[in-house]
């Protein structure tokens, strides 16, 4: 028996690390994984087969349901050209629009109307109230949604509109939200929600629909007003809960055109999601009005993008940065190309500040981020550990230029799961934004070079065993 276990262990290890050479186009995530074959016997060619394998190749990228997926762009659908913003003046912005354009094919839009929520309570009381509102439908799509208080009031509160004529629609990433399956799920269609799993985890799709998760929160009412950011449905942004506390987030309330462009996306998300084709999607989509004086940009990519969206978007932004960077984030695990980006830029004198959560949900994200501290420090970044745990996915560049949404700092978000962020190009939302940013700062830990070198033996090893398993998480 033995021998028989230590023959297929080598075919196994022999298929995974032949496939790893032809299929691998970066290095560091190759040795990843090889590493991982060969120290976790068999389970590490399973993890591999399920989620290293670049499938941007193979079928799932080339099915009949991606092809429906972008169908959907359709001229007649698109934003009008009056509320397109070109940065005339400013080429910094324009080139940073222009990427944004060719890699997610929207363009920056002005006279919007954005409203910067920074805690969970705040968050849902705005949402609940806009869902109130509501007079033809409410669109809701999240990463996860948790079973507690605030799932139940949303489910009250849809009963009630759905009984004055509302309809609702309501997709939700399969993984995210496991826990929502049987009877949680069968109360929203009971009152006649229109529910749907994105990709729902199943033998014959396992191998495509594990590692590719959809990570977006959008909730769309009557076509008008938008929500999107970092918040998901969990009681853990109202009550404290475990050892991190009540969680701390950032999202988005927007009125305007940008509306429109969001709204874009669920629908696409929703046909892929319903595999329902007799959905016109122009009766969704409302009369564009000018609601502010705000410029903002949709950012949304996943792994049937052409081009790493997220990633782009972000060192699109580094490279514009002329006096300062802040970044905001709890699962800072980038790959090599934007950290030395990050670095370049830190060298040439630009002030880049990092700020991250003490305590995490993932030990394993939190030591692959603190392997990288020391070499940050190095090209003089600086770096705070805040006390309380903040899931919020921010990037501040200068003086206007603001993302937020749900894009972490990290392979997953790079290149694996489908994310929206919003770009926003305004003064005073940055100001605001940095403000706060720098208050936080001031109440958190900041960490030295001199005191990180001095960190204990087995720190160094465990940052440096889980920065082996970087790419992977």
């Amino acid at each position: 028996m033995k021998t028989v276990l230590t023959i297929l262990y080598i075919l196994t290890s022999v298929w995974a690390i032949g496939a790893i050479i032809y299929h691998g186009k970066r290095p560091s995530r190759s040795i990843s994984w090889a590493f991982a074959i060969i120290t976790l016997p068999f389970l590490g060619a399973i993890l591999y087969y399920l989620f290293g394998i670049n499938r941007r190749k193979f079928k799932f990228f080339n099915s009949k349901e991606f092809e429906k997926r972008n169908r959907y762009t359709h001229p007649k659908i698109a934003s009008k050209e009056k509320f397109w913003t070109h940065f005339d003046s400013d080429i910094r912005k324009e080139r940073l629009n222009r990427l944004i354009k060719a890699n997610s094919n929207t363009t920056a839009k002005k006279d919007n109307n954005v409203t910067v929520l920074q805690d969970g309570g705040e968050t849902f009381n705005k949402l609940f109230k806009a869902m109130e509102k509501a007079k033809k439908f409410i669109h809701v799509q999240y990463y996860i949604l948790e079973r507690g208080e605030l799932l139940d009031k949303m489910l009250q509160l849809f009963e009630r509109k759905i009984q004055e004529g509302v309809e609702v629609r309501i997709i939700y990433d399969s993984l995210g939200s496991y826990h929502l399956r049987g009877r949680p799920k069968k109360q929203f269609q009971d009152i006649g929600v229109k529910i749907y799993p994105i990709m729902p985890i199943r033998l014959k799709n396992l191998l495509f629909s594990l590692n590719f998760r959809n990570h977006r929160k959008i909730v769309i009412i009557d076509g008008v007003v938008a929500f999107t950011g970092g918040v998901n449905v969990s009681d853990k942004y109202i009550k404290r809960k475990n050892g991190l506390g009540k969680w701390k987030d950032t999202h988005l309330k927007l009125e305007g055109p940008i509306v429109n462009d969001l709204h874009m996306v669920f629908l696409k998300d929703y046909f892929f999601a319903s595999n329902k084709e007799d959905f016109n999607i122009s009766e969704y989509l409302s009369e564009q009005k000018a609601m502010g004086d705000v410029d903002a940009q949709l950012v949304a990519g996943g792994p049937d993008s052409k081009h790493p969206t997220i990633m782009q978007q972000y060192i699109g932004m580094m490279n514009q940065a002329q006096k300062s960077i802040y970044i905001a984030n709890p699962y800072f695990v980038p790959g090599e190309a934007f950290l030395q980006n990050l670095k370049i830029v830190a060298l040439e004198g630009v002030e880049v500040t990092l700020l991250v959560p003490k305590k995490s949900d993932s030990k394993a994200a939190k030591f692959a981020m603190f392997s990288h501290f020391e070499e940050l420090l190095n090209v003089g970044i600086k770096i705070y550990l805040r006390d309380d745990f903040s899931h919020s996915k921010i990037m501040i560049v200068d003086e206007d230029l603001v993302s937020i949404g749900s894009g972490n700092f990290d392979i997953r978000s790079f290149e694996l799961n489908y994310e929206t962020n919003i770009l926003i190009y305004n003064k005073a939302i940055n100001q605001e934004m940095s403000h706060e940013f720098e208050e936080i700062c001031k109440k958190s830990e900041p960490v030295t070079l001199e005191r990180f070198k001095n960190r204990t033996i087995w720190m160094r090893f465990l940052e440096g065993l889980f920065k082996f398993f970087k790419p992977l998480l």
